[in-house]
């Protein structure tokens, strides 16, 4: 044959645009870019994922709760207290260091209303960026929006890996950075998924209806429509509304939602199986992690009034951390099917300082709900009749009602190590104290029953709760009392240690209902965090001896009920800590945990971010923060 030489070579601008050739490569860009991001913040979490390591608490919980079967119950002290001298760092890395620490305080900011710090933002604006590059760059999407679509399957290992409970992420950061606080990646991605396809599709309809096609009637036509009508469903389910006032309807609606988008996408496009296989993984991966971390434990309830129950878990003696939860599935009156997530607010028994309560997990439950008001009512008609079968309708005793209870954890914890900083501040509102009074229960034990057998360098606590009324104090108040009468017996010790709890009340409600807690002084006021954190760290010399040794409690302004007088009580309420806790000079380091509504948790991030910004945080040697919000 003779050689007619080389094809001719088709112009750029007549080339047809082949998008499976080219979508597929920007899908692959996108899904190097991400993992990419994610190495980046693993390597900056390995600092404290080894120290994790090294003291024990990361992978500690991993196959959950354990029991104790040797039928050994006390412990006692195993080691003399050792306070290591604080170790002030100098030279050119500690420089860099503190730079570092300032200019990541700046993402704990936190606006009003957006319910994402600054740090959460940068993420999620770079992602967004990144999604929608990928979507616009070099494609004609009115001709052809397939490259939307494309991007959106991207999704797919994102939605999965930060939606499920035990995700390869939150084992790779550590402690403290369990589901719920990955949980807003995985809110945005899906968003970020349901824009793709709504772009997409729309703007094939809109060629359709251009040149005249019928929409429905093929099966790629009608199966895409069905996909994004379900993603849809799926986004509007998830809004928060619903999932606060409807969280059973809206978790019923986004699993037998997402089963019926992932058949359905699959018959759409032969594209889309691919993406289902790495999320069907992380999931797989989750409910094998969720077998080994279910138990059904006897378990008790003890009502406190109408507004709290707590439940008692004896007999577990091991596989939780301070600052975890777990969620919690009570067998009583056609409940079983309702698992709700509870903080655990007692140390390990080797560790725990609470002896007032049965020994194991200890979790409580504000009757707020639907569900949380059934228990109160069934435990509260439970001790009704056990009284009556024993006759003592008057007794001041708590009476416990026996149940059976499914957990399924433990979950989360607390990102920062109190026993590394010297001055810890652990703030709550209402129920949020479940979460710090697990930390403070933590850190007492560790130092004063375990003697700083790893080292822990705290010295000084404040503990701060604010509630609406006296009543709520009575909710935690033995747990309170024995822990803060542990660390008055460590007053003549080696290495003492001061905790001081201020109770802060906002109603005018029965003050005479304060019970006697060692160093804890109740304020009828609602006080500035940032006053609170900085007059702690003040450098100013107390006015008075530590009385952590001895019991004391007032009530501040008990007798005031004008607005006025209330507000004069801030500065001299707020001062009274710095009299209460010794001086500690500054290096040590500060750590703050606050717990509660996400208003205060808001205002706690952004007065550690202004302390951190001013001449103060570099002073105190760094400053730690950790937040949890009781929300959905």
């Amino acid at each position: 044959m003779p050689d007619t030489g080389t094809p001719p070579v088709i112009p750029i601008q007549f080339q047809q645009y082949n998008s499976y050739l080219v979508d597929p490569q920007w899908q692959r860009k996108f899904s190097i870019i991400w993992p990419s991001v994610l190495g980046f913040f693993v390597l900056l979490s390995l600092p404290h994922l080894i120290r994790s390591i090294r003291n024990g608490q990361a992978y500690s919980t991993i196959f959950g709760i354990w029991e104790d079967y040797t039928g050994r119950g006390d412990y006692a002290t195993i080691a003399q207290p050792m306070l290591e001298p604080t170790r002030k760092r100098t030279g050119v890395l500690c420089r860099i260091e503190r730079i570092i620490e300032k200019f990541g305080s700046l993402f704990y900011w936190t606006l009003p209303g957006l319910g994402l710090n600054a740090g959460q933002l940068v993420i999620i604006i770079g992602y967004i960026v990144t999604a929608v590059l990928c979507i616009v760059l070099d494609a004609p999407l009115i001709d052809n929006s397939n490259r939307a679509g494309f991007i959106a399957l991207a999704q797919f290992p994102i939605v999965f890996l930060f939606a499920t409970k035990n995700s390869i992420v939150s084992l790779l950061l550590g402690p403290g950075n369990g589901y719920e606080r990955l949980n807003f990646i995985h809110r945005w991605s899906g968003r970020i998924m349901f824009l793709g396809a709504l772009l997409h599709g729309s703007l094939w309809i809109r060629n359709h209806l251009e040149y005249r096609i019928e929409i429905i009637g093929q099966q790629k036509e009608t199966s895409g429509i069905a996909a994004l009508g379900l993603l849809g469903v799926i986004v509007l389910s998830s809004l928060r509304p619903v999932r606060r006032f409807c969280y059973e309807v809206f978790y019923i609606i986004h699993m037998l939602s997402f089963i019926a988008f992932f058949v359905t996408i699959c018959y759409h496009t032969i594209y889309a199986s691919p993406w289902i296989f790495p999320p069907l993984a992380f999931y797989g991966l989750d409910l094998l992690m969720r077998m080994f971390r279910h138990r059904i434990k006897d378990a008790v309830l003890v009502p406190i009034g109408k507004q709290m129950t707590l439940v008692h878990i004896p007999y577990a003696t091991s596989g939780w951390i301070a600052g975890q939860h777990v969620r919690l599935r009570v067998f009583f009156s056609g409940r079983v099917f309702e698992s709700h997530p509870l903080s655990i607010f007692s140390a390990p028994p080797d560790i725990s300082c609470i002896t007032s309560m049965p020994t194991g997990i200890s979790l409580g439950s504000r009757a707020i709900g639907d569900w949380s008001k059934a228990l109160n009512s069934f435990a509260n008609e439970g001790v009704a009749e056990i009284r009556a079968l024993s006759q003592e309708k008057h007794s001041d005793d708590p009476v416990e009602v026996p149940v059976q209870v499914m957990i399924d954890g433990p979950y989360g914890g607390c990102s920062v190590d109190l026993g590394e900083y010297e001055t810890a501040v652990l703030i709550a509102g209402g129920a949020g104290i479940t979460f710090t009074l697990g930390l403070l229960d933590d850190i007492v034990g560790r130092c004063v029953r375990r003697g700083r057998q790893n080292g822990e360098r705290t010295r000084r606590i404040e503990f701060a709760w604010c509630v609406r009324s006296f009543g709520s104090i009575d909710w935690f108040a033995p747990a309170l009392m024995d822990i803060a009468h542990t660390a008055a017996s460590s007053s003549k010790s080696v290495a003492p240690l001061d905790l001081h709890i201020s109770i802060y009340v906002t109603c005018l409600c029965n003050p005479e209902a304060v019970p006697p807690i060692p160093n804890c002084d109740v304020t009828i006021i609602r006080p500035s965090l940032y006053k609170v954190i900085l007059d702690l760290t003040s450098p100013d010399p107390p006015k008075s001896r530590s009385a952590s040794s001895s019991p004391d409690i007032s009530v501040a302004g008990k007798n005031n009920s004008t607005v006025r007088d209330i507000e004069t009580l801030d500065a001299e309420a707020v001062g009274n800590i710095r009299d209460k806790l010794p001086l500690v000079q500054g290096g040590g380091g500060l750590a703050v945990c606050a717990s509660g509504p996400q208003s205060m948790t808001q205002e706690a991030a952004n007065a550690v971010a202004r302390i951190q910004m001013s001449r103060r945080g570099a002073l105190l040697g760094g400053v730690g923060l950790h937040t949890e919000v009781f929300t959905l």
